[in-house]
């Protein structure tokens, strides 16, 4: 078996991430948590504030051979909207900004381009504000925000918000396979 990496992303909530990612052959493992901020092992209520630093993450572990790193971020910007600052769709706060927490200057360089050619495509009609961080720490959030869309798709936020991120995941990617 390949060595797997890992990427920590954020891109507003983390179970909208989550829920994507669990679609994508080659992720192996996705924990959602926290990253980015100055507070030892915060909790949620405490990240939901603002006030810690933290974004809302997942941390993929997943296998290159299958997967790669770039293809991992067109998903990220494929399924956020990365020209809002500290914003997707109806969660305001530094919690919910665009940000990449990279594990190594690979990492960061890839997300470098990756952005670079977005911008230069003009992908998106205002600029791209994501974030490219090195990942200092990063904090597994608590149990229950762990495989939540699955566990709940009934609950309205699942419905409105993570159904269609999946829809058009599954489009996208579907167009892919040609």
């Amino acid at each position: 078996m390949n060595q797997l990496e890992k990427a920590t992303l954020g891109g507003g909530c983390f179970w909208c991430l989550e829920a994507v990612y669990q679609e994508v052959d080659g992720v192996k493992s996705i924990t959602s948590g926290y990253a980015g901020g100055h507070v030892p092992n915060p909790s949620y209520e405490a990240v939901c504030t603002g006030a810690t630093g933290h974004a809302e993450v997942v941390q993929l572990e997943y296998d290159p051979a299958k997967v790669s790193y770039r293809d991992m971020l067109e998903t990220f910007f494929a399924i956020h909207d990365p020209t809002t600052l500290n914003r997707q769709g109806n969660d305001h706060g530094t919690q919910y900004r665009s940000a990449i927490f990279w594990h190594d200057e690979a990492q960061r360089d890839t997300a470098q381009l990756v952005i670079a050619d977005l911008a230069s495509n003009n992908a998106f009609d205002e600029p791209i504000v994501t974030e490219v961080t090195r990942l200092d720490r990063f904090w597994p959030a608590e149990s229950y925000h762990q495989d939540y869309y699955r566990r709940h798709t009934d609950q309205p936020y699942c419905s409105f918000v993570i159904s269609p991120k999946l829809a058009k995941f599954r489009k996208r990617l579907a167009s892919k396979k040609g």
